[in-house]
C-alpha cells in the first residue's frame, strides 16, 4: 500500500507503540487520526500534528461514539492498537470488573470499530485494517491468561475477517510484537523492544501489503511453534 495521501486512524495513538505508529505513518505521508483518554497525551499528539479524538473504548458506548464521530469521513487504514492487561490469579485476589475491561478493549473493541468503520473501508481504492495483537497470541504465558486469551481471540478474529475480505479493498495485517518498552511493561524484567523500532516493522509491513507482522522474538517464537507447539508453549507459560 502506497501510505502518502492515505487517513489512518490508530486507536490507543497518544502513547506507546500507538503514537509510535502515528509518527511513522505521519513521516510516510499519512494523515493521522489518534484515539485516547488521557488529555495530556491527547493534546502533546495534537502538537505533533496528529488530529486527537478523545474515547474510552473500554465500552460500547465508547466504540459507537468513536465510530459515528467518524461516519462520512474517508479511512484508508484502521489500526486496532488500544489495549491493556489485567491481573488474573486464582491464588490472589481477582478485579473482574477490570477483566471485563481487559477483554472488552481487547476484543470486542476491534470488532465493534471494524463493523462499524467496514463500509467506508471497503469503498476506498485500498484499504487495511490492521490488529495488534501479540507473540502471546501464539502461546499463552502462565501469569497473564486474560490478556494472552484476548490476543489470542483476536489472532483468529484476524484470520476470518482476512479470508472473508479476500475479493475486495481491504487487507487485513496481524502485527505481532514482543515484549515491547511502554507503560504497560515497565514491570517486567524481560529485555524489550523500543516502542518505536517495532511501529517501524509494523508501518514497514503496511507499505508491504503484508497479511502478518511477527516483529523481534516473536519471528522466533513464530518459527518455533511451527515446529513443536508443545515446546513453544511450555517456554512461553513460564516466561
Amino acid at each position: 500500500m502506497r501510505i502518502e495521501g492515505k487517513t489512518a486512524l490508530v486507536t490507543g495513538g497518544s502513547d506507546g507503540i500507538g503514537l509510535e505508529i502515528a509518527r511513522h505513518l505521519k513521516a510516510a505521508g499519512a494523515a493521522v487520526i489518534v484515539v485516547g483518554r488521557d488529555p495530556g497525551r491527547l493534546a502533546a499528539a495534537g502538537a505533533e500534528g496528529f488530529e486527537p479524538i478523545a474515547g474510552d473504548l473500554s465500552s460500547v458506548a465508547g466504540c459507537d461514539a468513536l465510530a459515528a464521530a467518524l461516519a462520512g469521513r474517508p479511512l484508508d487504514i484502521l489500526v486496532n492498537n488500544a489495549g491493556m492487561g489485567a491481573e488474573y490469579d486464582v491464588n490472589a485476589a481477582i478485579d473482574l470488573g477490570e477483566v471485563d475491561r481487559c477483554i472488552f478493549l481487547n476484543l470486542n473493541a476491534p470488532i465493534r470499530l471494524i463493523t462499524g468503520l467496514l463500509g467506508g473501508l471497503r469503498a476506498r481504492p485500498a484499504a487495511m485494517i490492521v490488529n495488534v495483537t501479540s507473540g502471546l497470541a501464539i502461546a499463552p504465558r502462565a501469569a497473564s491468561p486474560v490478556y494472552c486469551a484476548t490476543k489470542a481471540g483476536l489472532r483468529s478474529f484476524t484470520m476470518a475477517l482476512r479470508a472473508q475480505l479476500k475479493d475486495t479493498p481491504v487487507r487485513v495485517l496481524e502485527a505481532l510484537p514482543p515484549v515491547v518498552e511502554t507503560r504497560m511493561t515497565e514491570g517486567n524484567t524481560h529485555r524489550k523492544m523500543p516502542a518505536s523500532e517495532c511501529a517501524r516493522q509494523i508501518v514497514a509491513a503496511i507499505a508491504a501489503d503484508r497479511h502478518y507482522a511477527n516483529i523481534g522474538m516473536t519471528a522466533l517464537l513464530n518459527a518455533l511453534y511451527t515446529i513443536s507447539p508443545p515446546i513453544a508453549r511450555r517456554i512461553v507459560l513460564r516466561y
